[in-house]
């Protein structure tokens, strides 16, 4: 992820609306993980991807209104992306299923579309590969002038809407469901949800080239 992207520890208080105190003190805990994504320029200055925003604000939001112990909380994030490594893909293995080139993965793991580990890609990031892969396929293509930094509109028009997503969520499952169980609902509504986006995005997009020839 490009240096740009990374957010100072002011920028990171500024935006989950954690002070930073409590967001370092989430760091001592582990709960943002073993801090191999945060970039230390000297001993009292450090750069934070920002996936770290959705990650304190739903810590703070478990403490708040489910009244989970921290420790409780790591547990079910630890469990959650312990699942996902479960299903990782190396980039060998990605390269060769979809035939794209290394540089192309390379580009959207920069700008932080594809988020691979030391172990490879998860299933979601092999459904954008996928998906990219069948745009190049039939050609939508950098001869057209699509690239890779064309997923950044997609980005950025998901970003506030998963944001509200996930405080309904929250708001309706607090006090109701655990954890778990709020982690299984994400998960049965996955496909079914990316179904409805599709169908929605696809219908509205023939509208508008209607539209906009007619």
């Amino acid at each position: 992820m490009d240096r740009a992207d990374l957010l100072k520890m002011s920028e990171l208080a500024e935006r989950s609306g954690v002070s930073a105190g409590t967001i370092k003190h989430y760091l001592r805990e582990g709960l943002l993980g073993q801090g191999d994504d945060v970039v230390r320029t000297s001993r009292n200055m450090a750069y934070y991807p920002p996936d770290y925003v959705d990650r304190i604000r739903t810590i703070k939001r478990l403490q708040e209104e489910r009244y989970m112990p921290l420790r409780a909380i790591k547990d079910a994030l630890e469990r959650a992306a312990a699942d996902r490594d479960d299903e990782r893909v190396s980039a060998a293995e990605a390269r060769r299923r979809y035939a794209i080139p290394q540089n192309v993965l390379d580009r959207l793991k920069d700008i932080g579309v594809l988020t691979p580990t030391a172990r490879g890609y998860d299933g979601d990031d092999l459904m954008i590969i996928e998906a990219i892969s069948r745009f190049r396929a039939g050609g939508y293509d950098e001869a057209l002038g699509f690239t890779v930094y064309d997923t950044l509109r997609y980005q950025e028009a998901l970003t506030p809407l998963v944001e509200q997503e996930v405080r309904v969520l929250l708001e309706r499952v607090a006090g109701e469901v655990t954890v778990d169980r709020a982690v299984e609902i994400i998960a049965a509504g996955a496909e079914p949800l990316r179904e409805l986006i599709g169908a929605m995005h696809s219908k509205l997009l023939l509208a508008e080239l209607r539209r906009q020839r007619g």
